[in-house]
Order: C-alpha cells, then structure tokens, then sequence
C-alpha cells in the first residue's frame, strides 16, 4: 500500500507543535536582555553623570578654601578712646588710617570728624595708619572737640564788643607791628633777651617744655602751657596762670614782626569778638603752625 507523506501522525503533529510554542517563546527572552543592557547602560550614564558632578563640587570647593587662606587676616589692637574725662574701648585695624577712626569716634562722641583733634604722642594726621603710628595694646587716644550743638549754642556778641571788634578791622589795614598799639609795645619793651631762638621758614612741632620767653602787651613775661590730656591752654604769667579750655579759643591770628621775621605776633581769641584777643609777642616762627593745630585743630568758625 503506498503512504501518503502529506498524512501526519496526529501525535507527531501535536509534538511539533508544542516545540514550535517553545522557540516562539524563547525569542521574548532576548529582547528582555536587550532591555536589560539598555537600562544597564542608562545606570552607568547617570553614575559617570554624577561623579562629573561631584568633582566639579570638589574643584570649587578646593577654590574656595584656597581663596579663603590668599585672604589676609586683619590685624585688630585695642585702645583706649579719651574724650571729656570717659573712656571708649576700642578694638581697630592696624592698618585703618586715622580718618577712619576718627568716623568711629564720632559715632561714640557725637564730635563732627571735622571738629576732632586726635593726639597720640602729638597731633596725628588723618592719612597716618595705627601700624604707621606704631600703636601697641592698651594705648591712649586723646581726642578734643566740640559737639556741633554746643558750638551752635554760642551767645550773641554784646553790641559794645561788636563797637570793638570794627575799630580793631580798621585798624587791620595795616601790617600787625605797625598798628598803634602793637608799634608802642614793640618799641617800648624791644626783644627779650630771655626768648627762644626763632627759626624763620621752618615748621616744628611743639616742645617738650612751655614756649616762654615772650611778653604780653603790658609787657609782662608769658609762657604758653599745652595741657592736652586736659584740652587746655595755660597762660601763665608772673602774678598768675589762666587755665583756658581749647574748645573755648575761637581763633588764632599771626604775623611775623618786621625787620625781625623769624618771631610773629600772635592774638588768641578768648570770646566770640576779636576785641577779646589776648597779644603775645615774639613768638618763635618755627612754633606757630604747631600751635594753631594745636589749639584749633583744622577748623575754626570765625
């Protein structure tokens, strides 16, 4: 009997079957490890992603420390601020200028900058730094000044003085020395004998020890004390000493004695009119700018 090929065992079929489900579902199995490689390579993008990030955090973090560490430390020294008797505790940079400080103080005073004279060792100047002034621990800052209220609070002038003050701005039209006055004193006492030296054309500061050796216009010997821890200027003379607050000198005028340049004649102002002027003569040249600072710092009002 012939066999026909095309008639199959329908277990065998069934058989066939079966493995062809099984390699049909094999083929999934890949394209899940497909996926899985995907996901892997995903994961490692994110991972190199983030160590990018961090090392750049490291850099700048390291940037930072070094900018941190080129930053030079201040250099802080503490001093003692005296005005009017009471004392400030100050902490301030050595390297700050006195211009500086000086904004300070009035913030602990209420002194105006412009009305502040500041002294440690002498007069200081507002460019000069606490390292130039070579200030230690514990140091002392003088300061003197008038408050601006204070200064504001000045009475009105008596109208004799103001009669006064307008023979002495006619007089004025002459030099100083050749005034009537002035030429009578000058003639009638001469020079001291006992006066210091004058140096003509030289700025000096002022010495250790009273400026004596000069007459007032009764011709009475006068010596000028600097009294700066106490803001005064004494006046001393034979039968007695006036003990003048600084705050209270509203001006300081000279002029150098003709014929004998290296001495002035110099009038302090003792009230609100020049008739109140109190006349020094011979006066060391080399003295005068140092006493005007002095007395009125870089500020008057009249």
């Amino acid at each position: 009997m012939a066999t026909d090929d095309s008639a199959m065992d329908p277990k065998l079929e069934m058989e066939t079957n079966e493995n062809d489900n099984q390699n049909h579902k094999i083929e999934p199995s890949s394209e899940t490890e497909k996926s899985n490689t995907d996901g892997n390579s995903k994961v490692e993008e994110k991972s190199e992603s983030e160590d990018t990030r961090t090392g750049s955090s490291s850099e700048i973090s390291e940037n930072n420390i070094q900018s941190t560490s080129d930053t030079k430390p201040k250099e802080m020294v503490d001093i003692k601020v005296i005005y009017n008797k009471q004392k400030y505790d100050v902490s301030f940079d050595m390297d700050e200028t006195v211009s500086n400080l000086k904004t300070h103080i009035q913030t602990l005073t209420s002194v105006p900058v412009a009305m502040q004279k500041v002294m440690y060792k002498g007069l200081v100047k507002d460019d000069q730094t606490l390292r130039d002034l070579k200030v230690t621990k514990g140091a002392k800052f003088m300061v003197v000044g008038s408050k601006l209220q204070d200064v504001m609070a000045v009475n009105a002038p008596d109208p004799k003085e103001i009669q006064k003050e307008e023979a002495v701005a006619t007089a004025q039209k002459e030099a100083l020395c050749n005034q009537k006055m002035h030429k009578k004193v000058l003639e009638k006492y001469g020079k001291p004998d006992d006066v210091a030296p004058g140096i003509k054309g030289v700025k000096e500061p002022l010495p250790t020890v009273p400026v004596s050796g000069m007459y007032n216009k009764a011709g009475g010997k006068v010596r000028l004390t600097f009294k700066l821890e106490l803001d005064q200027l004494w006046i001393g003379t034979k039968e007695r000493t006036d003990k003048i607050p600084m705050n209270s000198i509203k001006a300081v005028v000279s002029e150098p004695i003709e014929g004998h340049e290296a001495y002035h004649l110099m009038g302090i102002q003792l009230g609100p009119t020049e008739a109140s002027r109190y006349w020094i003569y011979w006066v060391p040249a080399q003295y005068v700018d140092a006493i005007k600072d002095t007395v009125l710092g870089k500020w008057q009002f009249f």
